[in-house]
Order: C-alpha cells, then sequence, then structure tokens
C-alpha cells in the first residue's frame, strides 16, 4: 500500500492525500482547495498531481472548501466514483460547493482582465456552479460510528471530530497479505467542551494516523472565556466608541458558535440592545441546514431547541441575503455588529466592510480564527499600519482584537487529547499534515515526548510504503 501526500503539506490548505493499494484501488482522502494564496492559487488547484479519471473511491472528512472544493473540479474531469461522506456534510457540500463554483467564475472575471493586461490568453474557471451541482450526484452519505464495506477488503468508519457540523475522521481498515491494516485519517479536530457540538469522540486503534497540525504550537483560551471577551469587545466597541464590531467568519461552523454565544450574552442580558447582521447567504443557508442536524448538539443545546425559541434566531438579529441589502449597510452609520464571510478577509462581503470601515477608530475589527500567512486577514492581525483591498491602500485605523479560543481547530494539547485514545504502543507512524512548518515540527516533537514512537512530517508530492 502506498499513500502519497499530494495537498495541505507544509501549510493549511489544499488537502489531499491519495491511498492506492496493493490490488491498485485509489482512495482519495478529501480534495481541498488552496486559498488565499492570490495568482497563484489558479495554477495550484488545477495541478492535482493524480488523473481524476484514476481515482475510485473519494472519502470526505467535512465540507470546508479547503477539503472538499476541488470535488467538482475532478468530476468535472472524469472521476466518476463514490464520494463517501456523513449526512451533515452532504447536506453543507450541497450549498457550499456551488457557492465556491460562483466565486470560480466571478475571481475569472478579474483574473482574465489581469492576464489580459499581461498579453495571456483568457483561462476559464476551474468549475462552475453548475459543475458543483452536477458533482452531488455522486454524494453518498451515512452516519458516524458504522462500519461499512466501500470495495473488496476495504471497510471504513466516521466518527466525529467536533470541527464543524459532520465533520468526521475516516477510519480505513485495509485488508492485505492476510492481514488488517487500520489507517486514520483525522481531517480537522476540533476543540472540547464547545457550547454547540459534541466534542471529538475516539476513533478505533490505528496502525498509522494522518492528522492535522494547524495550532500545533499553540494554546487556545478556555471556551467559557471567549464569550466574556466577545461582551467586552462589544460593549467597548458598540456603547464606548459608538462604531461598528466587524466579525470576519467563515459561513460553516464559526459564524453559528459566534451567533449562539450573542444569544446565550442577550440571554444573561449582557449584551447591548444593538442589530447584529449576519451578511452572508452562505451563512444563512448553513445556519438552516444546522437545525435540521441536531445528531450533532449536545444534549443541552437539544434541551434548548425543545423548550425554547431558535438558538439561531433572536430579537436584533437579521439575516442578509441580497447584495442589495449587504450595500445598505455601508451608510449605516449607528453601532451594530457585522459578521460576514470570509474568515482569512481574502473573498466575500467582508471586504467591501473592510473598505468602509478600516479607516474608524471608532470601529473594531474582531478576528476569531485562524488566518494563513500572506493573506489579508493575517495583515490586519498582525496590525500592518497600512493594507491592500481590492487594489486601493487603507490605513488600519479601527481597533483590531483576537479571540482564538472562537477557533473550530483545536490547539495541540486538545490534538494530543484526541489522538489519546490509542495505544501509543501500536501506532506503528504519525503523519503530520495540514500545519505550517514551525507549528508541525513543534507539534512532532511534543507528540514524541509524550509516547509516541515515531511521528513524521510528510513533503510535497513524497510518497510513502505501509
Amino acid at each position: 500500500m502506498k499513500i502519497d501526500f499530494l495537498g495541505a503539506i507544509g501549510e493549511v490548505t489544499g488537502s489531499k492525500c491519495l491511498i492506492t493499494t496493493d490490488k491498485g484501488l485509489k482512495i482519495l482522502l478529501d480534495c481541498g482547495m488552496y486559498q488565499g494564496k492570490g495568482l497563484e492559487t489558479d495554477a495550484m488547484n488545477r495541478d492535482l498531481g493524480f488523473d481524476p479519471k484514476d481515482i475510485d473511491i473519494l472519502l470526505l472528512s467535512h465540507a470546508h472548501i479547503d477539503h472538499s472544493g476541488l470535488i467538482p473540479y475532478i468530476c468535472k474531469n472524469g472521476f466518476n466514483g463514490k464520494i463517501y461522506c456523513t449526512h451533515a456534510t452532504r447536506d453543507l457540500c450541497s450549498i457550499m460547493l456551488p457557492d465556491s463554483g460562483n466565486i470560480q467564475e466571478s475571481d475569472t472575471i478579474d483574473f482574465n482582465k489581469k492576464r489580459d493586461r499581461a498579453g495571456l490568453e483568457p483561462v476559464e474557471p476551474i468549475y462552475t456552479a453548475r459543475d458543483a451541482f452536477a458533482s452531488l450526484r455522486y454524494f453518498v452519505s451515512m452516519p458516524t460510528d458504522l462500519e461499512i464495506t466501500i470495495a473488496d477488503g476495504v471497510r471504513i468508519i466516521f466518527t466525529n471530530t467536533g470541527h464543524i457540523l459532520g465533520g468526521s475522521a475516516i477510519t480505513l481498515i485495509i485488508h492485505e497479505n492476510d492481514t488488517d491494516k487500520h489507517i486514520c485519517y483525522t481531517g480537522d479536530i476540533g476543540r472540547y467542551n464547545k457550547r454547540l457540538l459534541l466534542d471529538p469522540t475516539p476513533f478505533p486503534q490505528a496502525d498509522y494516523i494522518i492528522t492535522e497540525s494547524t495550532y500545533g504550537n499553540r494554546l487556545h483560551e478556555s471556551v467559557n472565556l471567549a464569550e466574556e471577551e466577545l461582551g467586552m469587545v462589544v460593549q467597548e466597541t458598540c456603547i464606548k466608541k459608538l462604531g461598528k464590531l466587524l466579525i470576519p467568519s467563515f459561513a460553516i461552523g464559526r459564524c453559528q458558535e459566534i451567533i449562539y454565544a450573542l444569544n446565550s450574552l442577550k440571554k444573561s442580558k449582557r449584551l447591548p440592545d444593538v442589530p447584529i447582521f449576519i451578511d452572508s447567504p452562505l451563512a444563512v443557508s448553513a445556519t438552516d441546514i444546522f437545525r435540521l442536524h441536531t445528531e450533532c448538539f449536545k444534549d443541552d443545546i437539544l434541551d434548548l431547541i425543545r423548550t425554547q425559541k431558535d438558538p439561531f434566531g433572536f430579537d436584533n438579529l437579521f439575516y442578509i441575503r441580497t447584495k442589495e441589502d449587504s450595500k445598505t449597510l455601508n451608510t449605516y452609520n449607528r453601532p451594530c455588529i457585522i459578521i460576514a464571510a470570509s474568515g482569512m478577509m481574502e473573498a466575500g462581503r467582508i471586504k467591501h466592510h473592510l473598505a468602509n470601515n478600516i479607516e474608524n477608530k471608532k470601529n473594531t475589527i474582531l478576528v476569531v480564527g485562524y488566518c494563513s500567512p500572506q493573506t489579508l486577514g493575517r495583515k490586519i492581525a498582525d496590525r500592518e499600519p497600512v493594507v491592500s483591498i481590492y487594489g486601493n491602500k487603507y490605513k488600519v485605523n479601527a481597533d483590531v482584537r483576537e479571540i482564538d479560543a472562537l477557533s473550530g481547530h483545536g490547539d495541540y494539547q486538545e490534538m494530543y487529547r484526541y489522538l489519546s485514545c490509542q495505544d501509543k504502543e501500536k501506532v506503528k507512524n504519525i503523519f503530520l499534515v495540514h500545519g505550517d512548518p514551525e507549528p508541525q515540527e513543534f507539534y512532532r516533537n511534543y507528540l514524541i515526548d509524550n509516547g509516541f514512537k515515531s511521528v513524521s512530517i510528510p513533503k510535497k508530492k513524497e510518497s510513502v510504503i505501509l
């Protein structure tokens, strides 16, 4: 058996690993899109490292675009196998992939203008919204904690990781040479003690583990403290300074966690009476899907849903769908909270709100998740004095705050806790993916110091024989 490490190697985007069994079966683990790399992104996304026609099965850990975003592209280019994932992941992909297709079409228009100025031929979108809808026919969804056979000698089990709705680790049991080899691909690992989603659950004993390392050298604050900090930032911005609070957020997962935290603050009378705008059509649709998948929620949330009003809807909370309604927020001059995608501030409606509000000292930009190096979000989080938005220079006069406890990724102690369900003596190797080099090296040493025998950091397109 061979594993090819094709994406999210030495970085946190574009997740892809390819398993080829001794019988020649090719199983792709995730098919993520590279994001936040400017003009490099298009070429990187087209360079898959494999022929889509050769892939027999795709196993998808969760719906985030850096893990699922190239599924329409490979379907468009010859993949016609089955895509296995959880029920919630399939439902989220049904809105996220077409939304990504719309973005590809829009971005290609701007990209081709730059190519034209450089005397280059225009390019086609990586895929369109129509391609994304067409790819949904290949999805086969299943519950967690159920072992099924997907091919001769290959069984899989999905187990909850608590990262986003439907997010799961994938355990493969592959029978070769009269023995079973157990491989776990964790995808992204969530946090413990979050308010909304179930905690990560143990996964079956593995021989080999492929796992993320995003926060491999960082520790988060407690989730409860994050809610208190959020309330204080709202008070400082909207009451003391009479300004706007901008919260760039991924539409899936983070946005719903923030809405729930604001609801909790409101119920305990710790939230001032200011309007809250969720300015993301994708987040609006995703919140509807959250309401459908109560199997992913903790018991106290289920009790709340049964006995009280919608935790994702309350007074002064407004969901914005249309561009026209979004534009009216540009001239809204009263204190308010605006939550809009994307989390790294590289696309979506948040960029317009930043352009209109970043130079006003009354306002605050609240960073609530990981931002890759070189993204607009990272530059703002690092307090660079001037940033470029849509090609124009803006002074960063707004206050910039960070609450990393709202992140959907576990820190290194939480990731270690998740892996500690394993008998360390039986784990032959751990492969670290989805992380920048410095956090990966720290986390590798931490895992070895705490009892794991072998931890590797693969190079891009490296092949490993198991």
